[in-house]
């Protein structure tokens, strides 16, 4: 005889799941969690942005107060070195500034830099992916012949020429207050393409599915189809592409600042403190360009393994 349910299991089972449930018993936190190095690239990436966040907070001085700064306090090695200043626990740069609060907010700027240069690539490249993807023809062959020019032009050479257009435009003292929007469409603008080709591709599935064919007929234009409809479904995609290519524009900015093209010393950066450490490295000064280089390189390697591990969990063949 088959087991009748009790009022309590037939209560339980019609109670739904609530948001954090769902997530907790989904495929994608399984994997997440089934994986430590990337539990603890995902404690790295969530520190070091909290840390960044919260630098005003948590800095034991202010890089960009310039009234605080004591030349007779630079090129201080650490606390623990001869010579060192339990004030200064990483030591001073060339300016007198405490090395572990110029990370602090160089790597705000790093990371601000970072996410909105993604999100402009990514608004870019989908709104063309999708229009190249949909609408085909000449409009198609059109963006993807621009997507190919593109590709001939290496970020930091679209950088260098875009901040070559600012100073001749706009003089070198205004660029200057600008340098941080330079960048974020410098870098924006080197990365567009591969989000365009990736959805154009996606869409090209989608557009001949019977949903679509279903919204022609009752009227809806061919933008709400494909932002309303379309764009759901290429999501998956754009989000890794997002996430590795976030890693790539913090590495991007620090090489553009290491040449001398990012933010100018007064507002800090990974790449701007790298820079500056580097030309004191054969004087004995190491500090000033090992512990922002460290930084640098945990957070993109952080970043880097959150991107291949959603990549690999978003992927249906490897379920």
């Amino acid at each position: 005889m088959a087991h009748s349910q009790s009022p309590m299991e037939k209560q339980a089972l019609a109670i739904p799941l609530s948001p954090f449930g769902r997530l907790r018993d989904s495929d994608l936190f399984q994997s997440f969690m089934r994986s430590r190095l990337v539990v603890a690239a995902a404690l790295v990436t969530v520190l070091m942005l909290a840390a960044a966040l919260l630098a005003p907070l948590m800095a034991p001085q202010d890089p960009y107060d310039l009234g605080s700064l004591s030349l007779l306090d630079a090129n201080t090695p650490p606390a623990w070195a001869q010579g060192g200043d339990r004030r200064y626990p990483l030591g001073t740069d060339d300016q007198g500034r405490d090395i572990l609060s110029t990370i602090l907010y160089g790597t705000r700027s790093s990371l601000l830099i970072g996410f909105s240069a993604v999100l402009l690539a990514t608004a870019l490249g989908v709104t063309l992916g999708l229009c190249a993807g949909y609408a085909g023809g000449r409009i198609d062959a059109l963006i993807m012949r621009i997507a190919d020019v593109q590709l001939t032009f290496p970020a930091i050479l679209t950088a260098l020429l875009i901040d070559g257009v600012m100073l001749a435009v706009f003089k070198s003292h205004r660029v200057e207050a600008g340098k941080f929007w330079v960048l974020v469409i410098s870098i924006g603008l080197a990365y567009w393409v591969q989000y365009a080709r990736t959805v154009r591709g996606v869409t090209l599935v989608e557009r001949n599915k019977e949903y679509v064919e279903a919204a022609r007929l009752i009227g809806l234009s061919p933008i709400k189809i494909m932002f309303q409809h379309i764009l759901p479904n290429v999501m998956g995609p754009v989000l890794v592409i997002a996430t590795i290519n976030l890693a790539l524009a913090i590495i991007t900015e620090a090489t553009l600042s290491f040449l001398g093209v990012g933010l100018p010393p007064t507002e800090p950066s990974l790449g701007t403190m790298i820079q500056i450490g580097n030309r004191y490295l054969f004087s004995g000064s190491w500090w000033m360009v090992v512990f922002p280089g460290v930084t640098l390189a945990l957070l993109a390697l952080a970043v880097n393994l959150l991107g291949d591990w959603l990549r690999d969990a978003l992927n249906p063949k490897l379920r």
